[in-house]
């Protein structure tokens, strides 16, 4: 909900939508639901304007700035200031305190700078999609736009390393083309981090003082809510240090073995279930000499592994609902980890098999040129055409049920923006609304392309090319889905990319073990080499670089200076102006209480 803009307008960002059969169960406007609504919400000082659209009623809400500086002053909330500082929001000192800018002017700007701006391929206004979507989607979109830009570099490398033939220099081209790559995710990894550092300095990312849902005591349900919350345990350690301590390792450990017993089923099931299935498919694709069998058994195979991914997302989110989990982040990224190790299966299995076990390079190339450049542009048109498409049926439905009533007579068209934007989809995963939003499906697609162009670098030097094209393509089909064909998504407060940087951590770990695996066997099947010096000269090669992986985060650090040292005078202004105000109420308690005594 937005304030009044520079000019004194309201701004309407809720919207609550009531189906016009149970909007007016009377004729009478005294029993009218909609209006009794409406009223109730005028008494707790809000505007609402109401909308009678073709099959539902839509009541638009807004907060004039007196109101919304109440709540937010009951709720304690931390707001930025004109001098930087984030500082608890006081309705006596309004005019100090930055206001939110026109929501509906960023989003028309964003259409012209970002989703229909093509000249430049990789900036973007991150700025203004903070402003208008929130940190988390704006974090996703500032770390791919990075991601992009980096790709370019060995992109270019890997197209002179595939199209030019260096006769017996390739002995050394490869393994070069190799250290270089690991090293670029590896710098990657690490300035992103400085990156991310850089924004959180500049962006006003505040939490609540509230106490977050998803702390639960032991013994209650997943879904319940807890009946005592965190300062209560730490009112009993403070009255009973034995007791309390007992209390808090109990919760502790308790919640560590609930987790690791939902990871290990999720990895059992993994284990049992889908690695034989993906096996068979890899053999069966291996084995066939049909292309036209083989197109057929890929088209069962990707609409059963569809089906398996789909109900092993149920699975884990329903595992998760029990665990006792601090924050919405700690379940978020809890599912990031179990629906990661199915895809992660899925997509790379088949792959593993081909390369390492038939070492059959053909079939390696033929396998990533179809997953980084037909899937993904595939997948990128399902993307975009599915919500249009969804969009239009609604309309379509909509149009019919109306043409269907009785008594209604001509061209039938809807007049209200709020009704068109209520038949948008909604920006959510594939995995369903409980824990994540559409987000959670495009941070997947990166991290299992960024997999399969550094795993097997050494085998297909062009799909980095390939994924900075589609990544170009992404980052604009992603703006105009967000900002034209998709419901606005409610905002997210987060701070970093959460379990995927791990995750892009752990591919790179992998990385180095593979490419190392398939230098042995190329040079191997090239007859170069024996295979015994050369598994040695590849087992230096990996130890050095995890060496290298390891000791690069000591060289650079996560943060740069200017951000700690922003971050440092922000603390000490804070700390001294909240100490002065500290001396200033306890000075003025004691005046008052002598101002009494003297009476």
């Amino acid at each position: 909900m937005n304030n009044e803009d520079s000019e004194g307008e309201l701004v309407f960002e809720i919207c609550v939508v009531i189906p016009k059969r149970d909007a007016g169960l009377h004729r009478d406007d005294d029993f009218d639901c909609g209006n009794v609504f409406a009223m109730e919400l005028q008494h707790a000082g809000l505007v609402v304007e109401r909308v009678v659209g073709n099959s539902d009623e839509f009541f638009k809400v807004a907060a004039p700035l007196e109101t919304l500086g109440r709540a937010a002053a009951e709720l304690r909330l931390m707001k930025r200031t004109h001098i930087g500082m984030d500082l608890q929001f006081d309705m006596m000192e309004v005019d100090a305190f930055v206001k939110q800018p026109d929501d509906d002017k960023i989003r028309k700007n964003l259409l012209k700078t970002w989703a229909l701006q093509w000249w430049d391929f990789t900036t973007q206004p991150v700025d203004e999609i903070f402003a208008y979507y929130g940190p988390k989607i704006a974090i996703y979109f500032a770390f791919l736009g990075m991601y992009t830009q980096w790709l370019l570099f060995p992109s270019f490398i890997g197209l002179i390393v595939y199209f030019i033939d260096y006769g017996s220099a390739n002995l050394v081209v490869l393994p070069t083309f190799f250290i270089v790559v690991i090293l670029w995710a590896i710098m990657f990894s690490q300035f992103w981090k400085r990156k991310n550092a850089a924004l959180l300095a500049r962006w006003p990312i505040t939490y609540g003082n509230a106490v977050d849902e998803g702390y639960k005591v032991i013994g209650m349900k997943g879904n319940a809510q807890p009946q005592q919350n965190p300062m209560d345990l730490i009112k009993l350690l403070e009255v009973d240090r034995v007791k309390g301590k007992k209390v808090f390792t109990k919760y502790e450990w308790f919640n560590h073995l609930l987790r690791i017993r939902n990871d290990a089923l999720v990895i059992v099931s993994i284990i049992c279930l889908q690695l034989p299935f993906e096996l068979a498919y890899a053999h069966l694709y291996e084995v066939l000499t049909t292309d036209i069998i083989k197109f057929a058994l890929t088209a069962i195979y990707l609409a059963t592994i569809q089906y398996i991914t789909k109900l092993g997302g149920k699975v884990s989110v329903k595992l998760i609902m029990i665990e006792h989990n601090e924050s919405p982040e700690t379940r978020a990224d809890s599912l990031v980890y179990k629906v990661f190790g199915l895809y992660f299966m899925q997509t790379y299995i088949g792959i593993f098999y081909h390369a390492l076990l038939h070492r059959n390079f053909g079939t390696l190339r033929k396998v990533l040129i179809q997953r980084l450049l037909i899937s993904e542009v595939v997948q990128n048109l399902i993307e975009t055409s599915l919500p249009y498409i969804n969009y239009n049926y609604k309309k379509y439905a909509v149009r019919q049920n109306k043409e269907k009533e009785k008594g209604s007579a001509g061209t039938f068209q809807f007049t209200a923006r709020v009704e068109k934007e209520f038949l948008k989809a909604s920006y959510t995963a594939s995995t369903g609304e409980e824990l994540e939003d559409g987000l959670f499906d495009d941070f997947l697609e990166l991290a299992l392309q960024f997999g399969m162009i550094l795993m097997f670098a050494c085998a297909f030097p062009p799909a980095f090319a390939m994924s900075a094209l589609n990544n170009i393509m992404e980052i604009r089909t992603d703006a105009l889905k967000l900002l034209a064909m998709l419901r606005r998504p409610v905002p997210r407060a987060s701070a970093t990319v959460g379990a995927w940087l791990n995750i892009f951590q752990f591919l790179i770990l992998m990385s180095i073990c593979t490419n190392c695996a398939l230098l042995a066997w190329l040079f191997d099947e090239e007859g170069k080499w024996k295979i015994e010096p050369g598994l040695v000269v590849i087992l230096i090669m990996e130890h050095v670089l995890l060496l290298i992986k390891f000791g690069f985060s000591r060289l650079v650090p996560a943060e740069p200076a200017w951000v700690r040292a922003a971050r440092a005078k922000n603390s000490s202004q804070a700390r001294d102006m909240y100490t002065k105000r500290l001396l200033r109420t306890i000075s003025g308690g004691e005046k008052t209480r002598e101002m009494k005594k003297i009476d």
